[in-house]
């Protein structure tokens, strides 16, 4: 069961603890990662479904739904284990089992899944903030970019933190809905024979394969291998039975919630809607003014701020999904708010191209297209989790039995051939309505669907032919080599950085234990001001000059110790400066203070250890400055 690979969501990997705990307060311990995967099944893009269904059918399709949610319930389940028992996520375990090439195609495609996704919370966030604040759409699109700075502080602050937040999130979404049940009084003897399944045809097939293709996400199954990961469990048979018995009562509550949100929806429209003779309400600007107009103030504003908290939620979640993704499938880390910007603009550019040249009504067609791309998705998730949970030669006794199996690649047939005849009647309700567009569709659309199905065919038939080439091929940071002889290094020559601060004794103290007096020592200060940054070594202006003289100070103090020291200043860039002198003085170890910088401060500070790491060929001692 051991794993070579980089481990997923590194940091916080195992960093909540679930030992040593007994009773509720170990299944609290597990309680998390589902809620964060829930969110994914209650976001704007299930809200448009869940209106339209409502609103055209009342409480008919509430049974699809359910459908749905056991679905999902059986496939995130699969996705824990597999996260569980090899300590692989989704996309990992698909790194070891598919090429280099297929990888990257599969990177591709869940990357658009996400930025469609992404899409579809940002353009419910920016119908929220209209209804609520009536701030014009355009405006509520471009401020979903400030959430960047909210996902960083709740990342840098620890999972738990992160946890608690979504569960919020849930909460407000929960509450409005259950107020709004009181207010619009549903009929419970509808509701109650909703759930026996009917035949369906003509529209209403059409929104049921919608609710489906809505409902089970491809990057939650990403994400909720990934996450489970953060408990710390004992990696025995015993241990890893618990951890999936404890974490599937944590998919089941966790699941059930968003399925109790999205029959929420659906029966809000039905009651508001169906029952008043409004049967065409497919945007959720149009249910606003409805729940205004029937019900009053109260009903439209809670629906408002649990789409904004909707959003909110979603977004993170994606981002996390993102992280897992690009690490997983191409091996390729960069910083959290630096991926969450990039997906987030990737998104808003086609929000506001929208509302530019289609005005604001276009945008319940776009968060239909996103679903539509996410469909495409949905099968290269759901087939290698399958493929993955099943083998015996890796799950060992926890891979999944026949029955399950059974089960699971019915729902995945299922699954792929809905959003496939969703695909395909989007494709032709497009050429209908725009006749000019066809040869268009036919000449560029077309060979992607072909490609992308050729595509599936071979994520579906490589486990099967090739069972037993499914090995870590690639480990990130190579293979552990044998230790046979540890002889003392000798450094001639060691860079110390300065900051003036109280840090630097500890800095010098550290480098004088590796060096002694035998080395050479160069102190490096880099100065940073808007003069050295354009002006470069040219700048003397009166910090440069003071930091001069401060850096002789350091430097005379070593010297009458017996050290040989020698000062160095650097403009501009504190990593590229440091770098720069390291390489041009023949450095051969350094020795830098960490800052002691968290959340945001990273984001307005840098972090320069981090890249001054990956810019040297020489080892990095990082001393963390002394708390008193």
């Amino acid at each position: 069961m051991s794993n070579t690979n980089k481990q997923s969501l590194s940091n916080v990997h195992s960093s909540i603890s679930t030992e040593n705990k007994i009773g509720w307060r170990r299944i609290l311990a597990f309680i998390g990662p589902a809620y964060l995967v829930s969110v994914g099944y209650m976001d704007p893009g299930n809200w448009a479904t869940d209106i339209a269904g409502g609103s055209a059918f009342g409480y008919r399709l509430i049974w699809i739904l359910f459908a749905s949610n056991l679905i999902a319930l059986l496939l995130q389940s699969l996705s824990a284990r597999l996260g569980i028992v090899r300590g692989l996520d989704l996309a990992q375990a698909s790194k070891n089992a598919y090429p280099r090439f297929v990888n990257f195609c599969l990177y591709l495609l869940a990357q658009i899944a996400i930025i469609a996704c992404d899409l579809a919370e940002i353009i419910g966030m920016a119908i929220g903030l209209q209804l609520l604040f009536h701030l014009p759409l355009i405006w509520g699109v471009s401020l979903t970019i400030t959430d960047t700075v909210l996902m960083l502080f709740l990342m840098n602050r620890g999972m738990r933190k992160l946890e608690v937040f979504i569960m919020s999130m849930i909460f407000i979404i929960g509450m409005s809905f259950l107020i709004e049940m009181f207010i619009v009084s549903p009929d419970a003897i509808g509701i109650a024979k909703g759930f026996i399944p009917q035949n369906l045809s003509g529209s209403a097939l059409y929104i049921a394969i919608g609710i489906i293709g809505a409902t089970v996400m491809p990057h939650n199954l990403y994400l909720h291998s990934s996450l489970v990961q953060t408990r710390q469990i004992t990696r025995t048979d015993k241990g890893i039975k618990a951890a999936i018995k404890f974490n599937l009562f944590d998919t089941v509550i966790a699941l059930n919630l968003a399925f109790v949100v999205n029959a929420a929806i659906l029966i809000l429209a039905a009651s508001a809607f169906f029952r008043n003779g409004f049967f065409k309400v497919a945007e959720i600007q149009d249910a606003y003014k409805l729940l205004e107009h029937i019900f009053g103030s109260l009903a439209p504003m809670l629906f408002a701020i649990a789409l904004i908290a909707s959003g909110q939620s979603s977004t993170i979640t994606g981002t996390l999904a993102g992280q897992i993704i690009m690490e997983g499938h191409i091996n390729l880390r960069i910083e959290p708010w630096l991926r969450r910007l990039l997906t987030r603009v990737l998104a808003i550019v086609p929000a506001v191209f929208t509302i530019i040249y289609y005005g604001e009504t276009g945008l319940g067609n776009l968060i239909i297209l996103s679903q539509v791309v996410l469909s495409l998705q949905l099968g290269f998730a759901v087939i290698p989790l399958i493929h993955f949970t099943s083998s015996r030669k890796r799950m060992g006794k926890f891979a999944i039995g026949l029955k399950v199996k059974i089960l699971a690649w019915a729902c995945a047939a299922l699954i792929v051939y809905l959003n496939a005849k969703l695909v395909i009647e989007q494709l032709n309700d497009w050429i209908k309505q725009s006749p000019a567009t066809a040869i268009w569709i036919y000449c560029l659309v077309t060979p992607v669907i072909v490609a992308i199905g050729l595509l599936l065919l071979y994520v579906f038939l490589r486990p099967i032919l090739f069972k037993h080439h499914d090995m870590p091929a690639r480990v990130p940071h190579g293979l552990a080599t044998t230790i046979e002889d540890l002889n003392p290094i000798t450094y001639k020559h060691i860079a110390v950085t300065i900051d003036f601060s109280k840090n630097d004794t500890d800095c010098i103290r550290n480098a004088i234990m590796q060096g002694g007096k035998k080395a050479d020592y160069t102190l490096i200060h880099v100065v940073e001001t808007a003069g050295a940054r354009y002006y470069g070594t040219e700048v003397m202006d009166h910090e440069t000059q003071s930091d001069a003289d401060n850096l002789d100070t350091y430097v005379a103090s070593l010297t009458r110790l017996g050290y040989k020291a020698k000062a160095h200043i650097g403009f501009g860039s504190a990593a590229s400066s440091i770098a720069k002198i390291v390489n041009s003085e023949n450095i051969d170890f350094i020795v830098m203070g960490s800052h002691g910088h968290k959340a945001l401060k990273d984001l307005i500070f840098g972090t320069t250890v981090n890249s001054v790491r990956h810019l040297v060929n020489v080892p990095v001692l990082v001393v963390k400055p002394q708390i008193n």
